[in-house]
């Protein structure tokens, strides 16, 4: 079967069996009805629109969408860091209405504490949940083996590259053991190498460890590479267009790439969020460029 008669909705039967288990997990995250209306000196000006959608666990979803869609808006959101007008987010059946070490949260800046060293930023938020020193210290140095930093325990962040900057913070959100891991386009700081090496850290991590991963990101071919589903929301307001059950099997490798199931889903999220621009019939001034003269100059100019 060639490129072209390859569909995004077309799964492989591997793909369908993990689908079909992972529907039949617990949810872990449900978002029901979720609006979020800002004032301003125009009037209210509505970021998100009745979203609804539920994450399983051991889940991996990423949501994307064209800027002002609101995906950062919802992700503090389901962190408790900014309140919702409308709807509900429930975490365990339970209302989201603040911060709480249920959820770890990894930001696009690194966040970490310039004056402590590596093994003591993964204990901060242990020793503040009441761990004593030795018990902290001791699930430190776990954390720092499974993201593969031990070596550098010892170290201040100024000493680190971004990647191993990055992978410090994943420690430090995932030390609490928090229900679902939140991330707001924490590679998008990264240059395109260490990005593609921190996405294949993640998914070795997200394989070895019982936890839900909800990634937002702009780039359609980290999310296609990562997710189990992909969220799609459109802008002003930011609403779900599309919620996208990722065709490519796993375990992932860069050479899926370019697998008809990869580029079919790529093309499917560029006609979402790239859609065509319409263009009016007869109208000459929507198709003629105008020429603008900037100075006074001679046509004779050479």
């Amino acid at each position: 079967m060639s490129d072209m008669n390859i569909s995004y909705l077309d799964q492989s039967d591997a793909v369908k069996a993990r689908f079909d288990k992972l529907k039949q997990r617990e949810v872990i995250l449900e978002v029901k009805g979720l609006g979020k209306t800002y004032e301003s000196h125009q009037g209210p000006v509505s970021a998100l629109q009745d979203i609804n959608f539920k994450t399983h666990r051991r889940e991996f979803v990423c949501v994307i969408g064209p800027s002002g869609c609101g995906k950062s808006t919802l992700i503090r959101i389901l962190a408790g860091l900014e309140s919702h007008n409308a709807g509900e987010v429930l975490l365990d059946g339970k209302p989201v209405n603040g911060p709480g070490r249920d959820r770890g949260m990894v930001f696009q800046g690194y966040t970490l504490f310039p004056w402590l060293t590596v093994k003591k930023n993964v204990m901060f938020g242990l020793e503040v949940n009441d761990a004593g020193r030795n018990e902290a210290e001791s699930q430190a140095r776990q954390w720092l083996e499974l993201v593969g930093l031990s070596k550098f325990a010892d170290h201040y962040p100024h000493q680190l590259s971004g990647g191993m900057k990055q992978r410090v913070a994943i420690a430090r959100a995932l030390a609490n053991q928090p229900r679902i891991l939140l991330m707001d386009e924490p590679f998008g700081a990264l240059d395109a190498q260490t990005r593609a090496r921190m996405q294949s850290h993640l998914l070795e991590i997200w394989k070895n460890i019982d936890i839900t991963i909800l990634f937002i990101t702009h780039d359609l071919d980290e999310a296609i590479f990562l997710a189990d589903r992909i969220l799609v929301l459109k802008a002003h307001p930011g609403e779900v267009q599309e919620l996208i059950e990722v065709p490519v099997p796993r375990p992932r490798s860069a050479m899926q790439i370019t697998s008809p199931e990869f580029r079919a889903t790529k093309a499917r999220l560029e006609a979402l969020i790239h859609p065509p621009a319409e263009q009016p019939e007869h109208d000459e001034e929507a198709i003629t460029p105008k020429v603008i003269r900037l100075t006074d100059v001679a046509d004779n100019v050479e």
